[in-house]
């Protein structure tokens, strides 16, 4: 508790030394500590990272303000997770949308010359899933193995 506090108070002081500076995204070196504390907590790191890389003095009062007074866990019980006939289902949907999408990749013609045809794709293959199906069931896919997520809301078949 006491490694939290001092935390929170080195985060006060170098909230009152970029506020001391007339334009606060001259304070680069307080900016840089605040980054590393912040790192070093329970924030997600995204939001960390746009605060700190848009030298924005509210928001970074307003992280410190969550870490002093945390936000109670919810009182709601964690979702279910899908069942198997709908992760079934979801699955399916997810190989025909990438089916469809390489396709759609292999059809373009080639910018080089007017002369070729659609060609094997060398793309990535991952793709956004289908917006039918909510987050949960991609989430639970990648749990059981049979997706892997990618990153920016991409996900992508396992080798199997």
């Amino acid at each position: 508790m006491t490694d939290e506090t001092t935390t929170i108070a080195k985060l006060d002081e170098l909230l009152i030394a970029i506020r001391g500076y007339d334009d606060p995204r001259r304070a680069g070196g307080e900016w840089k500590q605040a980054y590393r504390l912040l790192q070093k907590t329970d924030l997600p790191g995204a939001g960390v990272t746009h605060v700190v890389g848009m030298r924005d003095v509210a928001r970074l009062a307003e992280l410190i303000e969550q870490l002093r007074a945390p936000a109670p866990a919810s009182a709601l019980p964690p979702p279910e997770a899908p069942d198997a006939e709908t992760c079934k289902r979801a699955l399916r949907a997810f190989r025909k949308r990438r089916t469809l999408t390489l396709l759609d990749d292999e059809s373009h013609i080639n910018s080089h010359s007017p002369l070729t045809k659609g060609a094997d794709s060398h793309a990535a293959t991952a793709i956004v899933p289908p917006n039918d199906w909510p987050e949960s069931i991609w989430r639970e896919l990648v749990r059981q193995g049979k997706l892997r997520y990618i990153g920016h809301g991409c996900y992508d078949l396992t080798k199997q």
